[in-house]
């Protein structure tokens, strides 16, 4: 089943979800602020993305500029800030199967739908 990792305070993220309305298709949505995924499920989505953890921290964030911007991280410890700060995870992240993209624009949800 198709999963969308949400924020529902986020434009894009209401936009994608309205778009997997649209499509018909059966899905999943996990608003990820509540439900944080454990590191094992935020690293298989980081797999199935293709991507560095890095790619999928929201750098602008006020929490990752005063704690994080600076340091010198490794993967494991740039995963366990998105766990410990979920907000820092890029959104909206699209899942089916063993894809992944995340949804900006929003035409890449189609993609792999």
């Amino acid at each position: 089943m198709i999963q969308i990792y949400h924020n529902s305070r986020c434009t894009k993220s209401r936009e994608c979800l309205a778009f997997l309305e649209n499509s018909g298709q059966k899905y999943e949505i996990i608003k990820y602020l509540e439900d944080v995924p454990t590191y094992d499920e935020l690293k298989d989505i980081i797999q199935k993305l293709g991507i560095k953890p890095i790619e999928l921290v929201r750098r602008k964030e006020k929490i990752w500029i005063e704690n994080f911007r600076d340091k010198p991280l490794t993967d494991d410890e740039i995963i366990q800030a998105m766990i410990s700060n979920p907000i820092l995870v890029e959104r909206p992240i699209v899942v089916n199967g063993d894809k992944a993209v995340i949804a900006r624009p929003l035409e890449k949800a189609a993609v792999i739908l």
